[in-house]
Formats: C-alpha cells, sequence, structure tokens
C-alpha cells in the first residue's frame, strides 16, 4: 500500500490515535478536517492535510489506497436537542467522500465508521453482526443511514466496509463522555468536598481501549479478503459498568468518592442497560486482538488529563 491513506475526521480522539498506528504501520497519511490545519501534535505525521467541511464540500480527487472515515457528529446526548442536524450532517459527509471516489472509479478500500448503538440491547449477549438494530438515539439513526448509503455505494461498485465500534476510551477523550466526565467530577469533587454529579452509573457497556480500535481499522484495510458493504463489530466482548470504571478511577487518582449525585440533565432517555459486543468476525477475518486492558486505558486517560506544569 504505497499511496496514502485518507483520513477523514483526522484531529477527532481517533483520528490521532489512528494517525499514529497508520504511521506506525508504514502508511502515509493525508488527514481531512474542518479545522484550517491539523492539530499540533499529529501535524509533523502526516503527508499531507485538506481542510473541509464535509457537510458541503467534497473529497478532492486524490490517490489513495484507503479511506477511513471517521469524521461525523458523534456526541449521543446533544443529537436529542438536534435530532434532523445529526442525521443531515452525518449523511452528507458521506455523500461528499464517497461520491468524488464513485466519479474517479477509485479502487480504494473505505472502512465507513459507523457504532454499536444501532443494536438493539433486548437481546441476546454478546451481539453479533446479525444481531437485530433499534436505534436509541437520532446519533444513532444517522448511523444506521450512514451505513445503508455505504452499502449502496458498496453496490455501486466502491471497496466499501462498515465497522461499529463499541464505546472507546483512553488518552485525549474529550468531555461529553463517560470517562473524562467522571474525570472531570472527581477533580472537581477534590476541590470543592462535595459528591460528584454524574449520570447513569448502573448501565453496562462494552469499552475498547482507542489505540485497540485504531488497530482495528488498520487491520481492516490491510484485510485481503473483505466482502463489499461487509459489517465489522470492534469491541472487547466484555460489559462493564459505569460504578466500576468510577472506582476504578477513583483509585488510579487517590480520592475517596462517599457518595455520588445523580445528574438528571445527564439522564438519556431509552438507554439501554447493558450491552456487549462479539468482535469473532473481526478477529477471524483480520487477527485482531485487543492489546490493552480496561485498567491500562484509564490510567493512561488519567495521566493525559493532568495538566502539565507551568
Amino acid at each position: 500500500m504505497s499511496e496514502p491513506v485518507v483520513v477523514t475526521g483526522v484531529n477527532g480522539f481517533v483520528g490521532h490515535h489512528l494517525v499514529r498506528a497508520l504511521v506506525d504501520a508504514g502508511l502515509p497519511v493525508v488527514g481531512v478536517s474542518r479545522d484550517e490545519a491539523p492539530k499540533e501534535d499529529i501535524s509533523g505525521l502526516l503527508a499531507d492535510y485538506l481542510a473541509l467541511d464535509l457537510t458541503r464540500d467534497p473529497l478532492p480527487a486524490v490517490r489513495a489506497a484507503g479511506v477511513v472515515h471517521l469524521a461525523g457528529l458523534s456526541a449521543v446526548g446533544p443529537s436529542f436537542d438536534r435530532p434532523q442536524h445529526y442525521i443531515t450532517s452525518n449523511t452528507a459527509m458521506l455523500t461528499n467522500v464517497c461520491e468524488p471516489l464513485l466519479a474517479t472509479g477509485s479502487k480504494a478500500r473505505v472502512v465507513v465508521v459507523s457504532s454499536g448503538a444501532v443494536y438493539d440491547s433486548a437481546q441476546d449477549l454478546p451481539i453479533t453482526e446479525s444481531g437485530r438494530t433499534a436505534p436509541t438515539s437520532p446519533y444513532a439513526v444517522s448511523k444506521l443511514a450512514v451505513e445503508q448509503q455505504t452499502l449502496y455505494y458498496a453496490r455501486r461498485g466502491l471497496t466499501a466496509t462498515v465497522a461499529r465500534p463499541f464505546n472507546h476510551i483512553g488518552p485525549g477523550q474529550g468531555p461529553g463522555f463517560l470517562v473524562p466526565d467522571i474525570i472531570a467530577g472527581l477533580r472537581a469533587s477534590r476541590q470543592t468536598g462535595t459528591p460528584p454529579a454524574f449520570g447513569d452509573l448502573t448501565s453496562q457497556r462494552d469499552y475498547t481501549d482507542v489505540r485497540d480500535v485504531a488497530g482495528a481499522y488498520v487491520a481492516l484495510l490491510a484485510a485481503e479478503h473483505l466482502a463489499p458493504g461487509g459489517i465489522f463489530n470492534v469491541c472487547s466482548g466484555r460489559a462493564v459498568e459505569g460504578t466500576e470504571v468510577l472506582r476504578r478511577l477513583a483509585d488510579i487518582a487517590g480520592i475517596a468518592v462517599d457518595g455520588v449525585t445523580v445528574d438528571a440533565a445527564r439522564l438519556r432517555p431509552t438507554e439501554p442497560s447493558v450491552i456487549a459486543g462479539s468482535n469473532q468476525r473481526l478477529t477471524e477475518t483480520t487477527g485482531w486482538r485487543t492489546r490493552l486492558t480496561l485498567q491500562q486505558s484509564l490510567e493512561d486517560a488519567w495521566a493525559a488529563s493532568v495538566p502539565a506544569p507551568s
């Protein structure tokens, strides 16, 4: 694979780690983001950078061996307030990636990142790729629509496949997700002496380190035989309760948590209680395996959140 891999949403949480994984694999990377420039920590790793708002700007004609489409609105909570914005934006971005590739007859392998949030949680666990889907948020609705677009483009001739990552965690994740929100709550609690406030911590989720998730996308790009339009779960196969994540982070931080306040504003309607996926198809097809434990992910997330000394 001498031609570059295009990574959309390169300035995002997963993008940073994916760039490093691709470069470590000897692959040049062209980054795409709506920001004017790439973030400083990856700018020196990129072969090129394109500043595009993919909701309106089509991907220019580029020779590429692969495309990993990460770009998209990804926070579940805000999607309830702006449902049509999520659906319109996320589908428009894929159109503006795939139509130019289709027009030029590109043979690039396109990995389109969806989400494990599309599954119906009321079924046998762990959930395989043939499991029932039942979106519980506008975000998940938008991801199912993107999957249908991917299938359409695969039928039109693009070598496109879908990745369904479950919850991913690790260093560099921004607010609005469980681990960074717990870290912020613990820091605030230590400063104020009041119990931290969170959403529902009794739900159980399947967490995978973001660096392992990035490795899965590299593995999908490199796999010799992938059926067009195929779907692959990216997950650990094990559900962990939010209270366990809080306990481990509190231990890492050396903070005693005597009580927790439930913040009603952070509760989501139709929140499933337990989700866990099967990664068997991915492991059998590509040889991918998780490398990093939950404990290592949380330790690294906490260390990355510590402000640098001035």
